[in-house]
């Protein structure tokens, strides 16, 4: 601005200079002051002009430009327009990028900025859960020196394979498996899309082993069924019909263990498949309990001394069938893993640390090692596969009673001494319960 008024001021200096020597020249000093003095009222008020343009130019946007006649106003006008046009095309844009940004914090995988040194420009909130970031201190350095897995770093500089998801494992962020794909866009910068796909792969890694493990329990059933049936058929002629019968019994016996296998499954299945909420039946513990009780009795087939401890209150608030496949799980549970001679006891009692209440099996068994406590909800897990086969057990009852507890907002508990028998409990809240 100073340099503006200098030569302002220097243009003013030399007219004045004109008009003086003019006067000495020809002599006419009236005529030639007037001439100087209207010269130098007209460059002093353009210089004020000028001087109140260049003090817009330099105020905040939004200032209303000078007041003027003239061509200065008709150029102040149009400067104005101007101005205003730039303020709502600036505005516009910054709408814009806030309502991406917006998006960008709304997507489910993480987004990041890279620009042509690998820099991070800019990166969404997921982008920092999944590569144990933060925005705040890590935006403006390069992602290579804050992710140094070899492979991800020659997958970043390797441009035939951009736009290929890659796995990456970072120690950043340790246990996750995330998968990255890097699109190239404007001016060298990359576009970097990450993904955490680590219960993808649980489930991937869950589907195989369950699909392995269903084969194995069919199969050993079924090679039995068709091993006896064809010894059966072998015999018929020569055997004597009691000899037939034990076959066909046997067999019958595994086919409806393949059948309780199904059962299981398709249980199992429809719990685990968003099944609508339980049904807010009022169901009647102590039926429930008789009922249960009069199954394990039958199930232990006199070898064990079972007994009913019910203090709780008498309704409880639940699907029936699903509570009834729970309480019959761990109840036969008890039988089945207790030796002959046994003790066991059904209870149901107010909890006293939540209001609720509680349904419990205690038995006098052979126990649990506490390792296996925290795996015996998973499907097909056994402490012991051999005896567990040999009890008649398909490997998914605790599954099932884990799912159904869920589904009644109640928790399993599990108490056990290898040697001393073992207590499985299932605690229901208060709002579940009905005196």
């Amino acid at each position: 601005m100073n340099g503006v008024v200098g030569e302002l001021l220097t243009a003013l200096a030399l007219i004045l200079l004109a008009g003086i020597v003019g006067w000495f020249v020809d002599g006419e000093r009236g005529a030639m002051l007037t001439s100087v003095s209207a010269l130098t009222v007209f460059f002093l008020r353009q210089l004020w002009l000028v001087l109140r343009l260049i003090h817009w130019a330099g105020a905040p946007l939004g200032t209303p430009t000078p007041s003027a006649s003239g061509a200065w106003g008709t150029a102040f006008e149009a400067l104005h327009r101007r101005a205003r046009l730039a303020s709502a095309e600036s505005e516009q844009a910054t709408q814009e990028l806030a309502r991406f940004r917006r998006a960008a914090e709304a997507l489910p995988d993480g987004v990041m900025i890279l620009d042509g040194y690998r820099t991070i420009e800019w990166m969404n909130l997921q982008a920092e859960v999944c590569l144990g970031l933060k925005a705040s201190i890590d935006t403006g350095s390069r992602i290579t020196h804050l992710l140094r897995e070899p492979e991800f770093l020659a997958y970043l500089h390797d441009t035939d394979h951009r736009g290929i998801p890659f796995e990456l494992r970072t120690q950043r962020n340790p246990g996750r498996v995330l998968q990255v794909q890097a699109a190239p866009f404007a001016a060298g910068r990359i576009l970097l899309l990450v993904r955490d796909v680590t219960q993808l792969q649980k489930l991937a890694t869950m589907r195989r082993d369950f699909v392995a493990n269903v084969s194995h329990e069919l199969k050993t059933p079924l090679t039995v069924t068709l091993g006896f049936i064809e010894t059966a058929q072998d015999a018929l002629p020569d055997a004597p019909p009691a000899e037939i019968a034990r076959y066909l019994d046997t067999a019958g016996e595994q086919a409806r263990r393949m059948q309780q296998l199904i059962e299981d499954l398709l249980t199992l299945s429809a719990l685990e498949t968003n099944a609508p909420p339980p049904l807010e039946d009022r169901v009647g513990v102590t039926a429930l309990l008789e009922d249960i009780l009069q199954e394990i009795r039958s199930l232990s087939g006199g070898r064990h001394r079972i007994a009913l401890e019910s203090t709780g209150p008498a309704w409880l608030l639940g699907g029936v069938r699903e509570l009834r496949s729970a309480f019959a799980n761990l109840a036969g549970n008890a039988v089945r893993y207790s030796p002959d001679g046994g003790d066991i006891t059904v209870g149901w009692c107010v909890d006293g640390r939540g209001g609720g209440a509680r349904f419990w099996v205690r038995d006098s068994g052979i126990g649990i090692a506490g390792e296996h406590l925290p795996r015996l909800t998973e499907r097909f897990y056994r402490v012991d596969r051999g005896r567990s086969r040999e009890a008649g057990g398909t490997g998914l009852g605790l599954a099932i009673v884990k799912h159904v507890l869920e589904r009644h907002q109640a928790s399993l508990l599990i108490e056990s001494t290898p040697g001393r028998g073992s207590t499985f409990s299932a605690v229901f809240p208060e709002h579940r319960v009905q005196s």
